[in-house]
């Protein structure tokens, strides 16, 4: 880890501290001279002085503020804090050195507790408000109509339990399909009813997730309103829920205080948030509660397939200081109780999917008239002075398109839905028609599995420019689809499309209950992305009279995560029986490369209405990737409190000039804002001289404005074992 320290002598003196301490004031709002808002030396009854008095706005008491020196640890002075609260009457206490900030509510704990920042005047207020007006949330009714279930109710009693011992962090763990959205929307009444909290922050992974949280809270909450935030727009302090995606809050948390959220939900977020943005999620002082699908068990962490997997489950149990969830509610219980509906697995295997050990491919089967010189490099190398590689079926539609596989799929999917199968047991089965959801590779996959299986059902279409098979695709950038959420809306609540073919849009959190069918056209080693992937199926339906789903499994996918008849979680296998040796096989299929121009590349400039320039998708992207990866520099970095605030300019820079800057020059330091603070020359003195800030800026440039890989912020990483990036079989 890189430290900046500032060069030169630092004073340590109490008088420096308090200059520290009035900007920390100052940066949230507080009102430094009105005389009323924030009282120094104040004398006490007893004669005795208190640093800091905090006051609402007509002037009553509400915290004191004991000041040390940058080199006492500032909790020493929680006796003598005690000591002036207790004369003054007031319930809150800070301790601060300049550098570290510790809050306490000593009525209420034992023991304070380290903030980013100090309180606003309204936070504190409030904190007042609540304090007086709070009641028991075990004694506020749980809102039946939202939440329900046994297990729910049982789930919610538990976290308002932890949270009345003192418990400011708890993990739900519970099957996709069970309820966590209306289970959170129903605890957050009850927190809300109970004077408990103010402000909320509900987190999800991808938009779509979002605007589906804001329908739920729209429908159950509506005396408390909600909103999405979005990307550069202000925090709406009138409304008491805020829905945010991770990409856009990682962007915008830094412009509150500690003290603005009291409750935040982190409902199936992108595993990095517990790992390398976990700070993120520290700047708030709110209780808060993750909700995910996947089992988490530290003991079982280093038996997951994939390392990745590994490291979500260790991190995300690490951040919330648990060994195992606060509670949880598997698969198998949601079946066995009649929660969620059973699962068939149909698994066909196309030739090359199914070729032990990978499948050949010679350089005659590749179109090197279609590489750029990048991707010809690469592939040279692969080959050396070989005529053929050895390629794991897991790259394909990665780096290879195999049309005849795709049509293989398409024609096998429809035949079982048409004549049913019969399975090793003898007894035959038939898939539901419905609703379907194909997980693909990437966005070209995703297109080519649209219109093949648009024109595999033409004949069940009303007419011929109703689309029976539609695609959505997400990646954070040029591959985005547009009208993606139109196009999840239709497919949600009208009869066409009955197919949506999906690239990292439909994996976690989307909620059709009338989907009975899963074709899983992707592989992926990630259990965690399995087990979110298979739950897009559990709901139920029983409007439709929805038994069951079913699995296409045409990857492998099942076999890899052991998913069969003896799984312990209710799914059973239609399986094809042993291929009769005399009978010929499929005939290997031809390898495809093509490129064609991509409409999503042709770039619009909007206006609003006042003139100013909107962003479009793939600018905002743009932003959002810039605010990632600063976020991710960030963390591998140690700052005092006033290197910290220049730094968190440079970020608000970098995200408005997102597409046009492409990399952070020491000129930039001559321009507004950083010439109105010092200029160039206080970020020398910050940083220690030309010898600090170069450094530290080369550090900067490289984390932020590289390109980052296209595994980075993906759903699942790709399986490359070599430079080159195409998987080759072990």
């Amino acid at each position: 880890m890189q430290r900046n320290v500032v060069s030169g002598p630092v004073p340590t003196n109490e008088s420096f501290s308090r200059v520290k301490i009035d900007a920390q004031l100052h940066d949230v709002g507080w009102n430094l001279i009105d005389g009323k808002s924030v009282r120094y030396e104040y004398v006490l009854p007893d004669k005795t002085k208190a640093d800091y008095v905090l006051a609402n706005r007509h002037g009553h008491s509400l915290a004191v503020i004991e000041a040390k020196r940058a080199s006492i640890n500032p909790v020493e002075a929680e006796g003598q804090a005690l000591a002036y609260a207790r004369q003054l009457g007031v319930p809150f206490i800070f301790l601060a050195n300049g550098e570290e900030i510790w809050f306490w509510e000593y009525e209420k704990e034992a023991h304070p507790r380290p903030v980013k920042t100090f309180f606003s005047q309204d936070d504190l207020e409030r904190a007042a408000a609540l304090r007086d007006l709070r009641t028991d949330p075990l004694l506020v009714p749980i809102d039946t109509k939202i939440a329900g279930r046994d297990y729910q109710r049982a789930c919610i009693d538990t976290l308002s339990r932890e949270m009345n011992q003192g418990r400011r962090k708890m993990l739900v763990s519970m099957a996709t399909g069970c309820g966590k959205t209306r289970l959170a929307v129903a605890f957050i009444k009850r927190l809300f009813q109970a004077n408990a909290i103010s402000r909320v922050l509900f987190l999800v992974d991808r938009i779509t997730l979002a605007k589906q949280a804001e329908d739920a809270f729209a429908e159950h909450l509506p005396d408390y309103p909600a909103y999405v935030l979005r990307g550069g727009r202000r925090f709406q302090d009138e409304k008491r829920i805020t829905i945010s995606t991770l990409q856009t809050y990682i962007g915008e948390y830094a412009n509150l205080p500690a003290s603005y959220f009291q409750l935040i939900v982190v409902d199936e977020c992108h595993r990095s948030i517990y790992g390398q943005w976990s700070g993120t999620l520290k700047h708030f002082d709110g209780v808060q509660v993750g909700l995910t699908a996947t089992p988490c068990v530290l003991r079982e962490a280093d038996t997951l397939s994939d390392p990745e997997d590994g490291r979500f489950v260790r991190d995300t149990l690490r951040f919330f200081e648990v060994a195992e969830p606060t509670f949880s509610y598997s698969l198998k219980q949601a079946i066995a109780e009649g929660h969620l509906v059973p699962y068939h697995i149909y698994k066909a295997l196309t030739v090359k999917t199914a070729a032990e050990g990978g499948f050949p491919v010679r350089r005659d089967e590749l179109d090197w008239s279609a590489m750029d010189d990048q991707t010809r490099a690469e592939f040279e190398a692969l080959f050396g002075d070989q005529d053929t590689i050895t390629v794991d079926a897991s790259a394909l539609e990665r780096r290879f398109t195999i049309p005849e596989r795709n049509r293989a799929i398409v024609r096998e999917f429809r035949q079982v839905l048409e004549d049913g199968f019969t399975g090793r047991d003898g007894v035959k089965r038939a898939p539901l028609w419905g609703k379907t959801i194909v997980f693909a590779v990437t966005r070209r996959h995703a297109e080519t599995l649209a219109q093949m299986f648009d024109q595999e059902f033409a004949d069940k279409k009303p007419s011929p420019e109703i689309r029976y098979a539609d695609f959505v695709v997400s990646g954070l950038g040029a591959d985005d689809t547009v009208d993606s959420f139109t196009k999840i809306k239709r497919f949600k609540d009208e009869a066409f499309p009955k197919i949506l073919v999906s690239v990292n849009m439909l994996d976690t959190g989307f909620d059709a209950p009338e989907t009975v069918n899963l074709v899983m056209a992707r592989f992926t080693r990630s259990a965690v992305l399995y087990q979110q992937m298979r739950g897009r199926g559990t709901r139920q339906a029983s409007h439709i009279k929805k038994p069951s789903f079913t699995m296409f499994d045409f990857v492998g996918v099942t076999d890899f995560h052991g998913d069969d008849e003896t799984a312990p979680e209710g799914g059973f296998v239609i399986q094809a029986k042993p291929r009769d040796p005399d009978a010929q096989p499929r005939r290997l299929l031809v390898l495809d490369v093509h490129d064609h121009i991509d409409p999503t590349t042709r770039e619009w400039v909007t206006l609003d209405e006042d003139g100013n320039f909107v962003r479009t998708d793939q600018q905002e992207a743009n932003a959002t990737m810039l605010a990632l990866q600063f976020e991710g520099w960030l963390a591998g970095q140690s700052f005092n409190a006033d290197q910290l605030r220049w730094v968190r300019m440079m970020e608000s820079q970098i995200k408005a000039n997102a597409g046009a800057m492409e990399s952070w020059d020491a000129s930039l330091f001559v321009q507004p804002p950083f010439s109105l603070n010092g200029g160039i020359g206080r970020a020398r003195a910050l940083f220690g001289g030309d010898e600090g800030l170069k450094p530290l800026l080369a550090s900067l440039n490289a984390a932020v404005f590289s390109e980052p890989s296209a595994s980075d912020h993906a759903g699942d990483r790709p399986t490359a074992h070599h430079a080159a990036g195409v998987p080759l079989a072990r």
